[in-house]
């Protein structure tokens, strides 16, 4: 592939699939900053690779997800991560126009998050990888599993995710 087709294949995956990466980080850190650089990493370094993957997509939730692991396994940027959330203020969160409904779509973020904080990381990163729009198989290439069981994953995890939800603010209205 030539330096121009690589270009113009690069700023089409990056156009197509940006935002959908940025989405699942954000979902699994609950974090803009922290999502956007390490999906931002992710793409610098499919660039720097100068050649596309068989399976871009999948290619890139593993390099993003890898950041993550590392950025979690050093203690320092643990704590720098903590005191940021500590104070983060609500203007900093995408929100309804009116009070009502920003209150509500905030208790409702916060009833997802924990009944996601009380899945199985494998179940938590799957869903999140699924309504971050991602397909089967970057799914399977993302968490290190056979594409064939992707689906059961997902039904598995639903179901755990609802009996989590429920017993922790009980049944949905």
């Amino acid at each position: 592939m030539g330096d121009d087709s690589f270009d113009t294949a690069f700023s089409r995956l990056f156009e197509q699939r940006f935002a959908a990466l940025f989405r699942y980080l954000v979902r699994l850190t609950d974090d803009r900053e922290l999502a956007s650089d390490l999906a931002q990493e992710a793409f610098v370094r499919l660039y720097r690779r100068g050649t596309l993957p068989d399976t871009p997509g999948a290619w890139l939730v593993t390099v993003a997800h890898n950041l993550l692991r590392d950025h979690r396994r050093s203690a320092r940027l643990q704590l720098v991560l903590l005191s940021a959330r500590q104070q983060r203020s609500p203007e900093d969160r995408d929100r309804p126009a009116d009070a009502e409904g920003q209150v509500l779509a905030e208790e409702r973020r916060s009833q997802v998050r924990a009944a996601l904080d009380h899945l199985r990381p494998r179940d938590r990163e799957a869903l999140l990888l699924r309504y971050s729009g991602h397909s089967y198989r970057e799914i399977a290439t993302a968490l290190h599993v056979a594409e064939t069981g992707v689906g059961t994953m997902l039904i598995r995890a639903s179901q755990a995710f609802r009996g989590a939800y429920e017993e922790i603010h009980g049944a949905p209205d």
